[in-house]
Order: structure tokens, then sequence, then C-alpha cells
């Protein structure tokens, strides 16, 4: 298991923004092609070497984004929400994607960007890493990248920002235990002392004690197990 130390949570980081063109990756080529824009929410780490990309697309027919990366061999997409003008995606990829390619380098990416072609990666690079051997090989591997700017930063973006957050919430909770648990923290169940009972909670939601416990319990494990393995990917 990987972990990281308070002392290097808190050591300047490497912030480093790259540029993107090249159709061959999907979230540049479909950009340009269907004139929509591509803006990551989350990445995260799966079994196999494989990653879960969360994109929000704008702009375009999310059932043309399933037909599209449908021919990807490399790719598989699922659909989680659907707006009136885009919706979010799941993209479960497996190499061949420079975001997962600098994550597996040791760096964070943290924005990934691309509306009409005009593709934007910013990831940030731990003090435990060399920030110019990460900088080097991935534009080694990956062509038609260029180095746009590279700055230090007093310490690493939190794991999670108030929108991707969001969007994990919905991933991984079913609605009933969104609602227990959201419900639970708004009646001071986490509080200390405790402003409310697990028992009061079940009563508001017309369920017994021992229901409660169980939602509240496995959407405590689900939020954790998605906490714990973001920070050990790092």
């Amino acid at each position: 298991m990987s972990k990281t130390s308070p002392r290097e949570q808190h050591a300047p980081v490497i912030e480093a923004e790259f540029s993107l063109q090249s159709p061959e990756y999907p979230f540049v080529g479909v950009s340009e092609a269907e004139s929509c824009t591509f803006e990551l929410a989350k990445i995260m780490p799966r079994c196999g070497g494989e990653y879960s990309e969360f994109f929000n697309v704008t702009g375009v027919d999310p059932a043309r984004i399933v037909e599209i990366a449908a021919t990807h061999e490399t790719v598989d997409v699922t659909l989680l929400n659907e707006y009136d003008d885009g919706g979010l995606f799941e993209f479960l990829v497996d190499g061949d994607c420079p975001a997962v390619t600098l994550a597996e380098l040791g760096a964070h990416p943290r924005e990934v960007h691309s509306t009409d072609g005009d593709g934007r990666i910013v990831a940030e690079i731990p003090s435990q890493c060399e920030s110019p051997a990460v900088i080097g090989e991935f534009l080694d591997e990956i062509p038609g990248t260029e180095l746009v700017r590279k700055r230090e930063k007093e310490a690493v973006t939190p794991l999670f920002t108030q929108s991707a957050f969001q969007e994990v919430l919905h991933a991984h909770l079913t609605d009933r235990q969104f609602e227990v648990l959201e419900a639970a923290f708004e009646a001071g169940y986490y509080d200390w002392p405790r402003e409310c009972t697990g028992e009061e909670i079940a009563d508001e939601f017309d369920i017994s004690s021992a229901t409660f416990s169980e939602h509240i319990h496995t959407a405590e494990r689900k939020l954790l197990t998605v906490l714990f393995d973001g920070l050990n990917s790092r």
C-alpha cells in the first residue's frame, strides 16, 4: 500500500499544463467532430490496470457519444445521467489515454478539457516524483502534446472538488442510501454529542432501526472505499 506522509502532502508540487490537438484521442477528436465539450469530473483506478474517467459532455446528443465509443476497442462507456444538451458518462479505459499515462507516471490529472478539438490537461506532480522526468516521458509517449506552462504550488488540490464529489455520491450510492445519509447528517447524527439517534431517523423514514443501520453503514463503507482507493492510487 502506497502512503503519503503529512510532510509530503504539504510539500510543494509542480503543476503542468499540456495542450493536445491530435484527434486520435477520443475526448479531443470527438469534441472536434461533434462540436461539443468534454470536461473531466473525476478519474479513478480500477482493477486490472483500468481507469474510470467521469466526463461531463455537453453540446451533443448523449446517444451519439455512446455510438462513437462503441468503435473504440480500448473504451467502454456508460451514460450515468442525461441532460438537455449532453450527459455525464463513465469511460472505462485501458491504456491509450493521456490522463491515464500521466497517472501511471505518478502525476495527478486535475483538469482534462476539450472543446472543438482543443484539448488541455492540467496535472499535479507531487514532490516525491522528478517533475522533469515525468513531463519528458509524457511528451515522448503522447505524440502531438506540448507543455504550455509549469509552475510550483504549495500543496496538492483536494482529492474531490465539490462537483466531482456530487458525481461520486450519485454514482456509488442508491437513492435511499443517499437520502438516509443526508438526513442523518442534517439532523446531527454525526455531531458530538449526537443531536439525534438512529431510531429517530428510522422513524422519519418509517423503517426499522436495523434497516437504518444497514443503509447508513453501507453508504459509509462505499464512500470510505472511494476515498481510500483514491488516496492509495497516489
